[in-house]
């Protein structure tokens, strides 16, 4: 029964019963066939998106592999060189103490550049500096009458860091409180 007056259940929220073109077989059919066009376009898309999404995850971790297989690749092509004249020392056997001592200094500032330019820096406290447990590990603790407490003394060992973090810390010796 269709009448236009609203009845209770179109009052609580049901759909109002289809009309006889709606319930027309051919129409059903059309509307039927849109919606499967529309299932099969949007399952296209979704199986489109997944692939492209395990493309990026498969080059992510090749490149991640990559990256850590060659990590050290630079750090290595820098070291090089300092190789080169430790082999070009040992190649000259009869090279007097002078010679071989200014050979030692050159090839200690080439592994200084080499470290530098790859972020390693030295730690090298100076006498009379405030002890830092985060960069410094105290070997002993000494009187020092003429320094505050906590302050380092003699440095036995320089430290160094890797981009802000503590590769080795310096050893140091350490002033005793008062």
């Amino acid at each position: 029964m269709t009448t236009d007056t609203p009845t209770p259940e179109d009052a609580a929220g049901t759909a109002p019963e289809p009309t006889a073109a709606e319930l027309n077989p051919e129409t059903l059919l059309a509307e039927l066939e849109g919606q499967k066009q529309r299932l099969a376009e949007m399952s296209d898309a979704y199986l489109r998106a997944k692939a492209e999404v395990e493309n990026v995850r498969r080059r992510a971790d090749e490149d991640i592999s990559k990256a850590r297989k060659f990590a050290v690749e630079s750090f290595a092509e820098a070291m090089l060189p300092i190789m080169d004249s430790l082999e070009a020392a040992i190649a000259t056997p009869n090279a007097s103490v002078e010679t071989v001592l200014e050979g030692v200094h050159a090839t200690r500032r080439q592994l200084a550049s080499a470290l530098e330019r790859n972020k390693v820096i030295e730690i090298n406290p100076g006498q009379g500096s405030k002890f830092d447990p985060h960069q410094h590990q105290a070997i002993s603790v000494v009187p020092a009458p003429t320094q505050d407490a906590n302050t380092v003394v003699t440095v036995l060992q320089k430290g160094f860091l890797i981009a802000d973090r503590v590769l080795r810390p310096a050893l140091v010796t350490v002033s005793a409180p008062k």
